[in-house]
């Protein structure tokens, strides 16, 4: 390999970038406009949930409960229901995801000892919404009940034992239960993936389409010199966007970073020559700048956003779909900005997930070379 036609081939390519600039601003300005869109856009975190209550009693005990709802992050009172067909009504508008209906003889039935009976409605068209308002609306009720029948012990002079058995939980690396924190890092992937094979999905088509690649192949350089010539400016503006995005994750968005920017870096670009290599790979196979470029979105996009482990946990997964995930390069780089920005994990950690995106890599680069071949011949 020359590396004098190899700088001559990254400095034409340079040229061509150049002589583009709308498309350079465009390449420049997509991470930033991804991350706000999925770093605002995509939450798990459920709070506020719009509550309808209906109170049948209106004594001091029920408002005390209805109070203790309200309180709290998790809901607020979105209507106050006079009776039961305006709080079902409330929630076939969508007005309220959750109801709470307190029975009569709430209180008498409570002071007497008797166990007593809240309905919750939830509204199930939103099942992962549902379940974390169910979720909250229990936690409500069991720190209500626990008060009540304290109050009833000490009123007859009795004491209640401590539990034999308690739980004092923990949490490591994401310790306020953020989803930002975990959710943020995989958007960085999938902005990677997308702008790394938009970027170079397009440089071989476009040789073909104005006619400058049967120029290139009447020069003595070789293929492999032709691809990683192309590579090195795609390489340095896909890290530029890489800083751009880890820059928008640890000071826009505050998520913790507490590992090492030299083991961020070592990742990054592995994972940028996997997905460049694989945009070149796609754009020696078209042969056209628009096939290539809707190839490019389809096949990096919805398999990072589905099969990485971003939004949807891939142990949840069928079997069979957990092995696809497998030929999916953002599923390790997900991992490894995960285990760096949250653990501050360290090579010998994420070794694993580097192999995987290196043999990413090689294997695209064979395969481009092989194609890029065929075309020369």
């Amino acid at each position: 390999m020359s590396w004098t036609r190899l700088l001559a081939i990254a400095r034409k390519e340079t040229i061509q970038i150049r002589r583009d600039p709308r498309s350079l601003l465009v390449v420049l300005a997509m991470p930033v406009m991804l991350m706000a869109l999925m770093g605002y856009g995509v939450n798990l975190d459920q709070k506020h949930v719009p509550l309808c209550v209906y109170d049948r009693e209106g004594s001091q005990q029920s408002q005390d409960l209805l109070h203790r709802f309200v309180s709290n992050e998790y809901f607020h009172l979105a209507l106050d229901a006079r009776d039961y067909s305006e709080l079902t009504d409330g929630i076939d508008r969508g007005t309220c995801t959750a109801g709470i209906v307190i029975p009569l003889y709430f209180s008498s039935r409570l002071s007497e000892g008797q166990t007593v009976g809240v309905q919750a409605i939830l509204d199930g068209t939103d099942n992962n919404s549902a379940n974390l308002a169910i979720g909250y609306a229990t936690q409500v009720i069991a720190g209500f009940s626990a008060d009540v029948q304290l109050d009833t012990l000490r009123r007859a002079g009795g004491t209640m034992n401590p539990p034999s058995l308690t739980v004092e939980a923990r949490t490591w690396f994401n310790e306020e239960l953020e989803s930002r924190n975990f959710m943020v890092p995989g958007v960085v992937a999938i902005v990677m993936a997308v702008i790394g094979t938009f970027l170079s999905s397009l440089t071989i088509a476009r040789e073909w389409e104005r006619g400058t690649m049967e120029q290139l192949i009447s020069t003595p350089v070789t293929r492999s010199e032709v691809v990683v010539g192309k590579l090195v400016p795609f390489f340095v503006i896909g890290m530029f966007a890489a800083a751009e995005c880890i820059a928008i994750s640890t000071w826009w968005f505050e998520v913790p970073f507490r590992g090492s920017f030299a083991v961020l870096f070592c990742a990054s670009a592995l994972f940028l020559m996997a997905v460049l290599l694989m945009g070149f790979l796609i754009s020696a196979a078209a042969g056209s700048q628009l096939v290539a470029s809707q190839f490019s979105l389809v096949l990096t996009f919805l398999p990072s956003f589905l099969l990485s482990g971003f939004a949807f946990p891939i142990d949840q997964m069928p079997a069979p779909i957990r092995l696809v995930t497998r030929l999916i390069p953002a599923r390790y780089y997900v991992t490894l900005l995960k285990n760096i920005f949250l653990k501050g994990s360290g090579l010998a950690a994420i070794a694993d997930q580097m192999a995987a995106m290196a043999l990413f890599a090689l294997i695209f680069g064979v395969l481009t070379i092989r194609a890029f071949r065929k075309q020369l011949a």
